[in-house]
């Protein structure tokens, strides 16, 4: 039997679940050459993984954020030193070995680099201690989001039943990952899903070659019981899906210094906009502002209201059709 949306006005309290998080070693550098010494100019090192970044994002709104996962016991002091920082309430589940590092080389031209290493290998216990963890969660929170790669011992299967239980038990899921773990995961009944053009790519088996194309195979999604479906598409913008309207959001041209983190940066926004039951347009708007300002910025957080108010008021919400061209310009 599926429950209904058990909440009736706006909330701060939300949690986000990183089953793979990573100690995230950035260096930023002229150009890097492959095969050969790359000399990097600036590096921090600091931690991170999807659900962290959003995470801390929602923190920055003024969301009172729960986070659980999985860190390794042999290094996991700057998680707690971040999640102490934020003032966010930490249920993280320990577990035996160390949580990965993860190289993220960004050129002066925007462009960057990931060198993603495998996470920790979680045995049957932990899983066991985590799903307690998580389902105590629920009783008391209506906001999850899912976020990022999985670790060894965790299946696409395992992921999505979590998803699939707690929308039974009536709470909004927003779920943001890819490849296997997507697609398990898309037929769950997340209640929001967020793939960028090139995940969404990978989903549907075929190369997306225009905003049409990304519309078309985002059509798909709602088949399954989706209801909300946004596609990042960089640059060109948001489109986000919902009860079978279509709603495009164009930021203005920024200045690009990273854009790691953007995405995780959107999903934090939607996730908040939802939240405070923003209406549609002002939500899709205030989102798609925050992840703009996002790749102006080393590092994902609100820096500045005043920048992301004047973001805003640039940012450009039209309503779509299915079969309308969508203008490049």
């Amino acid at each position: 039997m599926i429950h209904s949306q058990t909440n009736t006005s706006p909330t701060k309290k939300v949690v986000t679940v990183t089953l793979n998080p990573a100690l995230d070693l950035t260096g930023s550098l002229e150009t890097l050459k492959v095969g050969s010494v790359s000399l990097v100019e600036q590096s921090d090192f600091h931690a991170a993984g999807k659900g962290v970044n959003v995470a801390k994002v929602l923190s920055d709104l003024g969301a009172d954020v729960t986070v659980t996962g999985f860190l390794g016991k042999d290094n996991p002091e700057l998680f707690h030193q971040l999640f102490k920082q934020l003032g966010v309430c930490d249920k993280f589940v320990e577990v035996e070995g160390a949580t990965r590092i993860n190289v993220k080389l960004v050129e002066t031209d925007g462009r960057v680099s990931d060198i993603n290493f495998p996470g920790v290998q979680v045995s049957i216990d932990e899983i066991a201690q985590f799903e307690q963890t998580l389902f105590e969660l629920a009783e008391s929170h209506d906001y999850f989001v899912i976020a990022g790669s999985l670790p060894g011992g965790i299946s696409p299967e395992l992921c999505a039943s979590w998803i699939e239980r707690l929308h039974q038990l009536g709470k909004r899921v927003f779920f943001d990952s890819s490849k296997a773990a997507l697609r398990a995961g898309i037929n769950s009944h997340p209640w929001l899903v967020k793939p960028n053009d090139e995940e969404l790519s990978d989903f549907v088996g075929r190369a997306l070659t225009s905003q049409k194309d990304c519309q078309s195979a985002a059509m798909s999604l709602s088949d399954k019981g989706i209801e909300n479906i946004v596609v990042s598409m960089g640059a060109d913008g948001v489109m986000w899906l919902q009860q079978d309207q279509w709603l495009q959001a164009k930021p203005p041209r920024m200045d690009v210094v990273s854009t790691v983190g953007a995405g995780d940066t959107l999903v934090a926004g939607l996730c908040w906009g939802h939240m405070q039951q923003f209406e549609k347009q002002e939500l899709l708007r205030f989102a798609t502002a925050l992840s703009a300002l996002a790749v102006s910025q080393v590092g994902v957080g609100l820096t500045s209201q005043e920048e992301l108010d004047t973001i805003k008021l640039r940012t450009e919400v039209s309503e779509l059709y299915p079969n309308t061209h969508l203008d490049n310009n």
